[in-house]
């Protein structure tokens, strides 16, 4: 005979408990910890360079006023800036030579030449203003025909802008001189 089958039950049996997870290793908060720790030092060492740029770039020294912050600030909006001063420029300003660029002689007949003022400014160019034109006259000695008188314009503080002067001497031994004149600021 056979044995009776038990009856199924209604609902299924329960599943078993599900073996619990191994627990993670640490190094997920380790990777993470280290990024955050890398991340905060880039960070602060770009405000400290940020900081000492900034301080380098100050005034060494700071002084306090005693006058109140409004006074102070109306004051400096009222004051214009001061001017800046430059050297009145006359014919003492400057040295000036003759350098020759071309000669031609023809024996007792004398030589041609050509010249060109070679202008050096005695003090710092920085007393010189930028934005003037000065004509600096000059005049040139030792030619056949008598003394020549040029004009040169001295503009920029550096830039000189001149004509050269072609002369006739009696022989090759013949000395040319040069004097500065003159020295006008154009427009003045």
């Amino acid at each position: 005979m056979s044995t009776p089958t038990p009856p199924q039950p209604d609902f299924p049996p329960p599943l078993p408990p599900e073996p619990p997870k191994p627990a993670k290793s640490c190094t997920n908060a380790i990777i993470i910890g280290s990024a955050a720790a890398v991340i905060a030092a880039i960070v602060a060492t770009g405000i400290v360079v940020v900081q000492s740029q900034d301080k380098e770039s100050a005034p060494a020294t700071t002084t306090a006023s005693s006058a109140p912050a409004e006074d102070l600030a109306t004051t400096a909006a009222d004051e214009p800036e001061p001017e800046p001063t430059y050297s009145e420029l006359d014919a003492d300003s400057f040295t000036i030579k003759l350098r020759t660029t071309d000669r031609q002689c023809f024996g007792s007949a004398g030589c041609n030449m050509t010249v060109e003022p070679k202008l050096s400014y005695l003090g710092l160019t920085d007393d010189i203003d930028p934005d003037a034109v000065y004509e600096i006259t000059y005049e040139i000695r030792g030619g056949d025909s008598g003394p020549v008188i040029e004009t040169a314009e001295l503009s920029d503080r550096t830039s000189l802008n001149y004509t050269p002067t072609v002369l006739s001497t009696a022989s090759a031994s013949t000395k040319v001189s040069v004097e500065i004149t003159d020295v006008v600021v154009q427009g003045q």
